[in-house]
């Protein structure tokens, strides 16, 4: 097995060419010699210097870093010279300063945290992790190795593991397939895939962080490598699972749980979170390729409110330019785009355009002639300026690895912001060309002043646009947040943008696939994700098109988008029933708007996903590792979308505990599977005992009028239970000042009282006075009410289960007895 999990062949089986050139390689009649794999030797030697390890054979070298009590980090360097430390994804590695012993016994050496130990086996250099229970739980299968790159330079590196009998493992970013990745052999390569099928890889986004379980304990790898990377999760040898890369250095972050949400929030720990959007931009989008001319988008404003159902952003996809040319208007379909603009803006519309890599070699074209000018492009070995066909035509590229070149495009940017442009959607940036696929193994990259080839730079070139995309606007907005969405993006996209899954299909299977898609990429650190609700390509009917607007409405990212050649994709276009139930589910989603922006804050603050698959709420139970259907957004509102045609009922696990269902009522004990009627208006969802979940008026766009009152929905609990509710002004960055509220609910009750206690930090004030208090599942008829200790007599009783009254906004304390 170890042969063929390691063999170059082997590695780059999907890329013909490549496996010619492996083959060349190895081919000792061709008179070049053959590559021969080379490990790790015996440690002989060990210094140390800070919170850093060195350990030698005597050639070689393992740089063991102590990031955090519970963040380790491991890199080789084959012949004794590590590569600069520098990384996209971790732009500063921020190290705590923590108490960290160095063991030194007759078979091993241990660099120990007290919480993690790192062991490096004198025999053969073996590197395995434990906890502080001394419980193993990652261990080398084969000592670091690598394989000289004699076409290129560099080295193949390789990492081999071993692959426990219940060992399951997630994340990885938005690969097509299963949740559980056991049994899985993946790529990291950004690629464009149009159309994808399930199992289809790579696809657009390469993210190399991924959790495994063993026995209940989680730990992650984070194989921080830009090269075209590979994950074999005991496909080739069900008791191994490797890593390996085609280039660049072996380094990989060990982040140890034992909970998965405990990795997840030290990998963002790393790679950062996302800031805090615009919270219009958790509203319900439209897009199309393409809306023109104007009196088609106004068309679409239109219908929205004709048919009263809310919507926030509309998006102009590549037809609005002159020619394809990004930065430009075709006057023809869009003559006075800034009064356009202005006037959806009137109407609560926000206008998102699309904006692509290719620049059009036009010398005539302000933006060609400018980066040509300043040498913006990017150039082959030969020097010459890589070339290739996209939606222009013949186009160069921007090196957005070049700060000079960043800066430069979001200052592009300027006249499009001055015109009301809201948001920026980039597209292409695998990135995509025409008939070759990519750019060519050769072309150079300035990568922030650690130069390399296109094989090192590929998988962060979409990544480092939208970086400059987002760093642009918030240049010219100032006090205004960006939002922008990018298709192909590494590890650490998250600072800058939103995602979406790609260019899927209408069908049920495309449904199932984006809503295992969108968990993976939460669980990956990518929160702001969603898809093409209703398909990209194909035709859905009206049952699957309301059934994602369903799924899509609990989508961190909920826009609807379809290819030009297909029919009409609006929420009203399939006709009643369907109209109504996509009105209900998106003006369900405006009533929760306070909820889904709270869950925010507490990733972008605290580092949680926003959606959390069922196996992160109880990962010790086995079966859990195999479930996908449902999930919870934040922890609070557990979601089970109906996934297949005609389905009257289906099966739903409930996670331990105790668990309202939101359309009845009724309460329902977890920990098993219950069997939930799905007649078309409804999808299984249900909030967790204890729960608070504000909710605001419905509105047809966020901000429409000011809210005067808030309602707060409390389930009972006979247990503590804690809630957040956070706002703030939704558009500045005036929360990075602490211009916030961030309200903690504490809910705890018995058969007899319900105590609900409220501590607030933050500087904001919100302009309304009034809670509307919503109570349910009491177990009990109330005679009375206390708030802050002042008894409350103007409350209602709508049945035995659910009482309702409004109080000010000072509260503290309110006590419900029987």
């Amino acid at each position: 097995m170890e042969d063929n999990i390691l063999n170059p062949k082997i590695v780059a089986n999907e890329i013909v060419k490549e496996e010619e050139d492996f083959r060349h390689l190895n081919n000792p009649a061709d008179g070049i010699k053959p590559i021969t794999k080379k490990y790790l030797g015996v440690p002989t030697h060990v210094d140390k210097i800070g919170n850093k390890f060195y350990f030698t054979d005597g050639d070689a070298k393992v740089e063991i870093v102590v990031v955090n009590i519970e963040i380790i980090r491991v890199r080789l360097a084959p012949h004794g010279v590590f590569l600069p430390d520098f990384s996209y994804a971790v732009p500063e590695l921020k190290h705590k300063h923590v108490p960290v012993e160095l063991i030194e016994n007759d078979t091993e050496f241990i660099v120990s945290t007290g919480k993690v130990n790192c062991h490096i086996r004198k025999a053969d250099f073996f590197i395995s992790f434990s906890d502080s229970n001394n419980v193993v739980t990652s261990s080398d299968a084969k000592a670091m190795h690598w394989e000289e790159n004699t076409k290129f330079g560099g080295y193949y590196v390789f990492s081999t593991k071993e692959c426990h009998a219940d060992e399951n493992f997630f994340g990885l970013g938005d690969k097509p397939t299963e949740l559980n990745l056991r049994g899985k052999r993946l790529t990291n390569w950004n690629t464009d895939a149009y159309s994808f099928g399930w199992n289809q890889d790579p696809l657009y986004r390469s993210i190399p962080f991924y959790i495994s379980v063993n026995e209940g304990i989680a730990h992650g790898i984070f194989f921080d490598n830009t090269f075209k990377a590979y994950f074999d999760f005991g496909s080739e040898d069900k008791t191994k699972t490797s890593f390996w890369a085609d280039g660049g250095e072996l380094q990989y972050y060990y982040i140890h749980g034992p909970h998965m949400m405990d990795v997840v929030k030290s990998y963002h720990i790393l790679t950062g979170t996302h800031p805090m959007p615009p919270i219009w931009a958790l509203g319900y989008h439209q897009c199309r390729w393409s809306y023109y001319p104007e009196a088609k988008l106004r068309a679409v404003a239109k219908g929205f409110r004709a048919n009263k159902i809310p919507c926030d952003a509309l998006y102009l996809d590549i037809d609005y330019m002159d020619g394809y040319r990004c930065f430009t208007w075709n006057r023809k379909y869009f003559p006075e785009p800034k009064k356009m603009i202005q006037e959806l803006a009137a109407d609560g519309f926000k206008t998102v355009v699309i904006i692509d890599p290719g620049i059009r070699v036009d010398d005539n074209y302000p933006v060609f002639k400018e980066g040509k000018q300043n040498n913006y492009f990017c150039r082959r070995s030969d020097d010459y300026f890589m070339e290739g066909h996209v939606w222009p035509g013949r186009c160069q590229f921007p090196d957005f690895t070049n700060p000079e070149v960043r800066e430069w495009w979001g200052g592009l940017f300027d006249e499009l912001v001055e015109m009301g442009v809201a948001g920026v959607w980039n597209d292409m940036n695998e990135p995509a060309v025409f008939g070759s696929g990519t750019f060519p193994d050769d072309v150079r990259h300035q990568y922030d002043g650690y130069r390399g080839s296109h094989r090192k730079a590929h998988n962060v070139y979409g990544m480092q646009m939208v970086r400059a995309t987002y760093e642009g606007l918030r240049n010219i907005r100032k006090n205004k947040r960006p939002f922008t969405i990018t298709r192909a993006g590494y590890s650490g996209l998250q600072r800058y943008a939103s995602v979406w899954t790609g260019d899927n299909v209408a069908s049920w299977e495309h449904l199932k696939l984006g809503n295992i898609q969108c968990q993976r990429l939460s669980m990956s650190g990518i929160p702001f994700c969603g898809t093409d609700i209703g398909g990209f390509s194909g035709e859905p009917d009206g049952e699957l098109f309301t059934r994602w607007i369903q799924a899509g409405a609990f989508s961190p990212f909920m826009r609807a988008h379809s290819a030009g050649d297909t029919k009409e994709r609006e929420p009203w276009s399939f006709g009643e029933p369907y109209t109504t139930i996509n009105r209900k589910f998106i003006e369900l989603r405006y009533r929760l708007l306070p909820y889904l922006y709270s869950t925010f804050w507490e990733h972008h603050r605290y580092g949680f996903p926003i959606l959390r698959p069922v196996v992160m709420q109880e990962q010790h139970v086995l079966k859990n590792h195999f479930r996908q259907d449902e999930f919870t957004y934040g922890d609070k509102i557990l979601i089970c979308p109906v996934l297949e045609p005609g389905q009257k009922s289906r099966m739903v696990y409930l996670p331990h505990g105790n668990w309202y269902n939101f359309w009845t009522q009724e309460v329902v004990t977890g920990g098993e599977e219950v069997n939930v009627p799905t007649p078309l208006e409804t999808i299984p969802v249900f909030i967790k005992a204890g729960s608070v979940i504000p909710e605001y008026p419905v509105m047809q766009y966020t901000g429409e009028f000011a809210i005067e009152e808030v309602k707060l929905n409390v389930y009972y609990s006979d247990y503590e239970a804690n809630s957040f509710f956070f706002e703030d002004h939704g558009e500045s960055f005036a929360y990075e000042q602490d211009i916030y509220s961030e309200k903690k609910f504490v809910v705890n009750g018995d058969e007899r009282s319900l105590h609900i206690q409220q501590s607030m930090e933050g500087l904001y004030t919100p302009r309304y006075d009034n809670y509307h208090f919503n109570v349910i599942g009491l177990p009990f008829t109330p005679s009375k009410i206390t708030v802050d200790s002042k008894e409350v007599t103007d409350f209602s009783v709508s049945d035995e289960k659910v009482l309702e009254f409004k109080f000010s906004k000072t509260f503290k304390t309110i006590q419900i007895h029987k």
